[in-house]
This record gives structure tokens, sequence and C-alpha cells, in this order.
């Protein structure tokens, strides 16, 4: 009798062991589940204001090159008021304002670009954006009428100088003379301003690749653990891209890892809600600075 009533003690001593524990791990699972619930928000929160800030950012960016085209055609009206001979500070400010006009247009499609890529800002932020780089748009538009209006200006202006205390003939020539020697300046300015486009092309472009290890090795990039260094990598399996423009990189794995050469403060990996990685540039110049091909292996 004496041994069953041990034996009976023992089973509810195991019981409750066993109880507890159980409860342990089902707290333990909790706090995991909360934990991890609280790590997606505070990702997603992340990204909404890299986001947010990028953007912001353009939205000044745009601002301020309007003001220095507002201020150049403001500095050539007064110039022409002035009266005597200063067409070459007019042409200059003409070219400022060509130059400043172009940068415009470029930094309102890389922040459509923003606004494309941009996946967790509200609807109602997206919508004000999209009515911000729509009035841009207008503003460009009335600018380029009011430029084309300058430009006439700018000539009737010139034709005026140049009639002062000369006789008809010498007019008709020195007018001849201005029109060759402002076409062979606009053929100037166009040659320059094409070998400086192509030139901006070359100094801020880059190529990136994401795929598996098998996938990479076919097509020659990965050799013997080596990226990018036989002679039969397929470049034309890369993307082309800007690097003013694009700053982050979707990956669309749980598993990443950057094969090619990158200083690792210059960007950062961020997951979004689901688990998957994105590169984020957070210094171009840096990033970019050991090679201008970014490899990167996923699973």
């Amino acid at each position: 009798m004496k041994h069953i009533l041990l034996f009976a003690i023992a089973l509810v001593g195991l019981s409750t062991i066993i109880s507890c524990d159980s409860k342990r791990e089902k707290e333990e699972a909790a706090r995991m589940l909360a934990f991890s619930r609280e790590d997606s928000l505070q990702q997603v929160i992340n990204q909404m204001q890299n986001e947010s800030s990028d953007l912001h950012a353009m939205r000044l960016q745009v601002q301020d090159i309007m003001q220095q085209i507002n201020a150049a055609e403001g500095r050539i009206t007064n110039l022409q008021s002035e009266g005597g001979d200063n067409t070459q500070a007019i042409v200059e400010n003409m070219a400022f304002i060509q130059q400043k006009m172009r940068e415009y247009r470029e930094s309102i499609e890389e922040m459509q670009q923003l606004l494309r890529n941009a996946k967790q800002l509200s609807e109602k932020e997206k919508e004000a954006l999209r009515t911000d780089i729509a009035g841009y748009q207008q503003q460009l538009a009335r600018k380029d009428s009011a430029i084309a209006q300058l430009r006439q200006q700018v000539a009737q202006h010139e034709q005026t100088i140049a009639q002062q205390g000369q006789t008809i003939a010498q007019q008709d020539q020195t007018i001849a003379q201005q029109n060759n020697r402002v076409n062979e300046l606009t053929n100037e300015n166009a040659n320059k301003e094409r070998a400086i486009v192509e030139q901006d092309k070359q100094l801020h472009t880059a190529w990136y690749v994401f795929g598996t290890k098998k996938e990479l090795q076919e097509q020659h990039i990965l050799v013997d653990g080596q990226v990018m260094r036989s002679a039969s990598a397929n470049k034309g399996y890369f993307t082309e891209i800007d690097i003013r423009v694009k700053k982050t990189i979707p990956l669309y794995s749980k598993k990443v890892s950057l094969l090619s050469n990158h200083p690792t403060n210059s960007y950062s990996l961020d997951k979004d809600a689901n688990g998957f990685y994105t590169l984020r540039i957070t210094n171009t110049n840096a990033f970019w600075s050991s090679s201008r091909y970014l490899v990167v292996q996923v699973k």
C-alpha cells in the first residue's frame, strides 16, 4: 500500500512539471509572435519614412531649379533695359536657362520614378504628389512658351543694337553676320550639349543583376567563386540604370548576398512586410566607387 501511494504522488508531480513546461512554451511562442509583428511593422514604417523623405527632397530640388530659371530671366530683362551692347551676357544667361530647363525635366522624371517605386505611402499622399507633379509639368509647358518669347525679344534687342549708327547696307550685312554667328553658336552649343549629355550618361550609368547561384554561373557572371572575372560573362544579362535615379532595388527574396564589392556603410537591406529584401542605396558615390556592376545572389 505504501508503494502504491508513493507511485501516485510521483505521477502527480510529473504531470505538474509537464503542464508548467507546456505553459512556458506557449508563453514564449506568444512573445516571439508579438516581436515578429512589431519588427515587420517597424520595417514598413521605416520604408514609408524613407520614401516620403526622398520625394520631399525631390520636390525642393524642382522648386529650386525653377527659382534659378526665373532669376536668369530677370537678369536678361534687366540687361535689355540697360541698353548698350550686352549680347554676350544675354547669350550666357540664355545658355544657363537651357541647362536648367533640362535639369527641371530630368528632376520631374526622377520624381515620377520615385513615386512609381513607392510601396508604403498612403494613397492620399500619392495623390497629392501626383497633383504636384502635374503642376510642375504645366509650369514647364508655360515656361517653354515664355522662353520662346524671350528668345524673340533677345533677337529684336540684338537687331536694334546692330542698327544704331549704321546705314541700311551696313545694317543688312551686320544682321546677316549676327545671324550666322547665332547659328554657329547654336550648333556649337548643341554639339557641346550632346557631348555633355553622353558624358553625363556614362558617368552616371551602372548595371545590376540578381539571380540564384546556378543562374549566375550559367551566364558566366560567377565562375569558380569569382565575380565578373570571366571574359565570357554575359553583360547583356544585367539591367542598366541611372545611379542618380535608382536608389532602391527590390530583390524579391528572403535570402540575399551581395557578391560584388560595395562599402557596407553605403547601403542597407530592408525587409518588407512579407520578409522580402529590398536593397536601398544610402550613399550613391560610395556604393558605386568600387564597381559599376552590382551582382546579388538570391535563394
